[in-house]
């Protein structure tokens, strides 16, 4: 099989398999077919994992677009750690671009305790002929107990500059994962992925419009995200819940639900 072949066949097969195990099953795939692991990890988008800035002691996010071989730079300190030896320290943006990121890192961090309330984020830029690109990244999960969750939340843009104005492309990712086992209410697991993209032009000012326009779009994007997934996900399984459980006795049900069936049909009549 040719690679794009596999390529597409192992795409294929994650999609079929639980998404609650994609980190499992994508680096077992990645054993079977290592050439196919950078191509992987830069498409299949996974729950985010957190290390611990050794210089800041602050947290930050793993991500495919922090990552050089095997080192993370930390959005804090702006260092790969472990450290990359040799005279390439590893890809890091221009004074610039790093200028805007530690501004967007921190505004990113006022809305994550604002709106989670705890959990993790990341923000990380890097240069483009016409402009710059980023992603903004964040994490919350439950507290250790019978249930588990979490959130993970990808948020990738480029930035286009046009006079006054800057075309920005957006494409977020949300993974939400819901998982709970217990002798009242047994096994229960609920997990998957949205994907949303949108395109749109802003004006600019200055460098500080690039952040207020970005922080606008992720926090857009995110509530109407949310509204989705609660009704998608949670209004789903209510419904499949309620059809599988009847409370009052199905001779009842059925009874009525004959007599709307009725109603119905002498209506079209």
């Amino acid at each position: 099989m040719s690679t794009d072949g596999q390529f597409d066949s192992a795409l294929d097969l994650l999609r079929r398999l639980p998404p609650s195990s994609t980190s499992a099953n994508l680096t077992r795939i990645c054993a079977l077919a290592p050439d196919l692991t950078e191509e992987l990890l830069s498409s299949v988008d996974q729950p985010l994992e957190v290390r611990r800035c050794k210089k800041t002691g602050r947290d930050y996010l793993l991500c495919d677009y922090n990552r050089d071989g095997d080192s993370w730079r930390s959005p804090w300190s702006n260092e790969f750690e472990p450290a990359i030896e040799g005279e390439d320290e590893g890809a890091k943006p221009s004074e610039r671009v790093r200028k805007l990121e530690m501004g967007m890192g921190e505004a990113v961090d006022i809305y994550r305790e604002l709106y989670y309330e705890g959990g993790v984020s990341s923000v990380y830029f890097w240069d483009l002929d016409d402009g710059f690109a980023g992603v903004v990244l964040l994490k919350k999960t439950t507290p250790t107990g019978k249930s588990d969750g979490g959130w993970d939340s990808i948020h990738v843009f480029e930035s286009i500059d046009r006079a006054r104005t800057s075309h920005y492309k957006l494409t977020s990712t949300v993974i939400l994962r819901l998982s709970t086992s217990s002798d009242a209410l047994g096994d229960m697991d609920l997990s998957g992925n949205m994907t949303r993209q949108i395109e749109q032009d802003m004006p600019v000012t200055d460098d500080s419009s690039h952040i207020v326009n970005v922080g606008k779009l992720v926090e857009d994007m995110e509530l109407k995200m949310r509204n989705l997934l609660q009704e998608v996900y949670f209004g789903k399984a209510k419904d499949v819940v309620g059809d599988l459980r009847s409370i009052p006795p199905l001779t009842e049900a059925n009874r009525e639900k004959a007599t709307h069936q009725e109603m119905i049909n002498s209506m079209k009549r």
